[in-house]
């Protein structure tokens, strides 16, 4: 996405693509914010989600504790104007996996319920990764056929953005689940940038088939056997990241999450020192005051806040994953994000796409079934039980259904 705002922080739209799809949209069910999440919840929260209204024409049902919500839609004018469901609980930032169980009646609960009910297309939320990664693989479970979820992240690239997944979601993964990750963020990129085929990186040490550990050579082969759908164009290394040579970049969560958070450390410093030259001297901040306009539009394009954070992929729902110090301008931005993902049927995408992998050489994979009996410990054995936690279920505080309709009444 290249780097523009408004005077609002209204962020940007992504570069025109290469290779215009067909990407058909629909006007979407609203998008479930989580407004207990993150480091400045709810009022940062609440003031994204009311821009997002105002800005952009997104449609939006606030999740929370209703009183405080309430107060904050008072405090910037808009009270009964969004719709609101309460939640009795709230996962905190230092909350691992296990949380989805230890408070069946968190937010993200209550929203991932109203996504399988239908009465949501999406959740945003800016707490902890991994609540709610862990949280929204319980409830929404995951699509028929994906053995793992993969986080996907948009990095900053030109002329066209560039999508790294996984991010995070998953450290450990098989070759199959490499294919399978690539099979996820083409159809992302088909619906978030337009582009009709893909080309697709393998993220590794170097750029011949041979090089890397056992798991990229299994994939390299894999990918480049031409089987499944994805336009493989090889292997990518790490300087190769924001060079936008290819659209998806694939790789497991442990070395994605370690690549990502080293580039936004490396931008956050780089940015530092420029700021600090700018400033050195009187000649210095008149030729920056010259340089302005470039130089917004620069820290625009690199500010994660402009692409709205990383998106859970492969779940039977869109879930949309803020960082956890967003600010408005973040929150406005991600739920833009999980409007565009919405109306672009993109859980509908990755199912045709994912089927395109299921042939006969991956024919052994039993995970993704959308058996929800049996979910998974953080260990990856199946829980007693007692673990499995019961469905959430709105409270009627606002309404028999749990919605508190505009106006305040039911």
């Amino acid at each position: 996405m290249s780097g523009s705002t408004s005077g609002r922080g209204e962020p940007s739209r992504p570069a025109p693509a290469r290779r215009a799809g067909t990407v058909r949209t629909v006007r979407p069910l609203p998008i479930a914010v989580d407004t207990m999440g993150g480091d400045h919840a709810p009022e940062e929260i609440i003031a994204g989600a009311v821009d997002a209204v105002r800005e952009h024409d997104v449609r939006l049902v606030l999740v929370g504790r209703a009183p405080r919500i309430r107060r904050e839609l008072d405090r910037h004018g808009v009270i009964g104007e969004i719709p609101i469901v309460h939640a009795d609980e709230a996962l905190d930032m230092g909350e691992g996996a296990l949380a989805s169980w230890r408070k069946p009646r968190s937010s993200i609960a209550i929203a991932c319920h109203l996504i399988k009910q239908g009465r949501a297309s999406a959740l945003v939320s800016a707490g902890g990764t991994a609540g709610v990664v862990a949280t929204s693989r319980l409830r929404l479970k995951g699509q028929q056929g994906v053995m793992r979820p993969a986080i996907a992240v948009t990095l900053p690239t030109r002329p066209n953005p560039t999508i790294l997944l996984d991010a995070g979601a998953t450290a450990d993964v098989k070759p199959e689940g490499l294919v399978q990750f690539a099979a996820l963020g083409t159809a992302y990129a088909q619906v978030l940038l337009g582009t009709e085929r893909p080309r697709v990186g393998l993220l590794t040490i170097g750029e011949e088939p041979g090089k890397g550990n056992k798991l990229a050579k299994r994939a390299h082969e894999l990918l480049a056997s031409g089987n499944h759908g994805i336009e493989f164009a090889g292997n990518v290394e790490g300087h190769d990241l924001l060079r936008g040579d290819v659209d998806v970049i694939v790789t497991d969560g442990f070395t994605g999450n370690v690549a990502l958070k080293t580039m936004e450390g490396t931008i956050r410093t780089a940015f530092a020192e420029i700021r600090g030259a700018m400033t050195s001297s009187a000649a210095a901040r008149m030729g920056a005051l010259l340089q302005r306009r470039r130089l917004q539009g620069l820290r625009d394009r690199l500010d994660p806040d402009t692409y709205g954070g990383g998106v859970l992929l492969g779940l039977n729902g869109t879930v949309v994953i803020a960082h956890g110090a967003s600010r408005a301008r973040a929150i406005t931005s991600a739920c833009e994000l999980a409007h565009r993902l919405a109306a672009g049927r993109i859980v509908e995408r990755i199912r045709e796409q994912v089927s395109l992998t299921r042939t006969h050489r991956f024919g052994r994979w039993t995970h993704g079934t959308g058996d929800d009996r049996h979910p998974e410990r953080t260990d990856g054995t199946p829980p007693e039980p007692a673990d499995i936690a019961p469905e959430p279920r709105p409270t009627e505080e606002t309404a028999p259904d749990g919605l508190e309709l505009p106006g305040g009444k039911p």
